[in-house]
């Protein structure tokens, strides 16, 4: 039987996301709503990261590991394509996203967090 994915630190992950979803759907909802006009891709990508987040939290909580997985894989994707464009060409990025140059302006943690979740996704599958 399959090791529970919301387990041990799976809650660690769980509570991470949360606190991620939360302030990214705070961050995008005020920067689409006062001043989208400005930054639209940047704006547009941080509801996008906000939207990962919500559901990777809600798969993590619900144990739902194939929805966790794709969603934890999309989003280190997004940051590594967003954090790469976002240094290559700054100038289509007046304003930062939360995956802006890897997740700087988060302390990284938008890029740790989803090697940290897929590890701990695919070793609960390893020794499940």
């Amino acid at each position: 039987m399959a090791e529970h994915i919301n387990r041990g630190p799976g809650r660690v992950l769980v509570a991470i996301y949360g606190v991620f979803a939360l302030a990214a759907t705070a961050r995008a909802s005020v920067q689409i709503a006062t001043k989208f006009g400005d930054a639209p891709l940047a704006y547009s990508l941080s509801a996008l990261a906000a939207a990962v987040y919500i559901v990777a939290t809600v798969a993590l909580a619900r144990d739902a590991r194939r929805v966790a997985l794709a969603a934890c894989g999309f989003e280190l994707l997004g940051v590594l394509v967003v954090g790469t464009l976002s240094i290559l060409d700054s100038e289509a990025f007046p304003d930062a996203t939360v995956w802006s140059d890897y997740g700087q302006g988060y302390g990284y943690v938008p890029l740790v967090l989803p090697v940290a979740g897929l590890w701990w996704l695919l070793r609960g599958r390893r020794t499940a």
